[in-house]
């Protein structure tokens, strides 16, 4: 029987829409719920960490987190489970509480996906450097299981270009995090685009 609440997994990184999330899941609690998420096809929550770890006790995390979906699963070991999910939309926690097993559940509510807007020309700095950064993905000789950028590559779209850059460039996860955040893709280009010119990458 499905549950009311949506299960969380609060890792030490920050998942986007439309970002790939490649997880090694071995503990008890987390093949449970990657189970529960193929048996009825439902998402799991993904929140940052703001203290604790991802193993062991259950650890605090941020309220704003982002929906993710299995896209394929692969037993690596008995017991150990390699997957490789896809962000959706972003969601904020209500409430949370936690299974005697140590799995955090919680009561969400989505939040607005950022406006489909394409990328204006100013902006295309940001195009050209995640076409050479997924070009340099491409020559590498990845496994598809853990391949970082889902297709199709939507080099059109403010929110996505933005997002895959949040994911590549080298950003303190706390800033990653308030990028997610934001409803404004412009907005996340601009930052985006200063980080860039503050790293000689523009």
């Amino acid at each position: 029987m499905p549950h009311a609440t949506t299960p969380v997994f609060a890792l030490g990184a920050v998942l986007f829409p439309s970002g790939v999330l490649p997880l090694r899941v071995f503990e008890t609690r987390y093949v449970d719920m990657v189970r529960e998420c193929l048996r009825n096809d439902s998402p799991f929550a993904v929140c940052r960490i703001t203290r604790g770890r991802e193993v062991g006790d259950p650890a605090e995390h941020d309220m704003i987190g982002c929906l993710a979906r299995i896209a394929e699963w692969d037993m690596e070991q008995p017991g150990v489970l390699m997957i490789r999910a896809v962000g959706g939309q972003r969601v904020r926690l209500l409430e949370r509480s936690v299974q005697r097993d140590g799995l955090i559940r919680a009561r969400i509510e989505p939040l607005d996906p950022d406006p489909d807007l394409p990328v204006p020309a100013e902006y295309a700095p940001c195009v050209k450097l995640l076409e050479r950064l997924i070009g340099e993905l491409a020559s590498r000789d990845i496994p598809p299981i853990a391949r970082p950028i889902a297709e199709p590559h939507e080099l059109d779209s403010a929110s996505w270009v933005g997002n895959r850059l949040c994911e590549l460039l080298p950003i303190p996860i706390g800033a990653r995090q308030k990028l997610m955040e934001l409803d404004d893709p412009l907005l996340r280009l601009s930052l985006l685009m200063q980080v860039m010119q503050q790293r000689g990458l523009g």
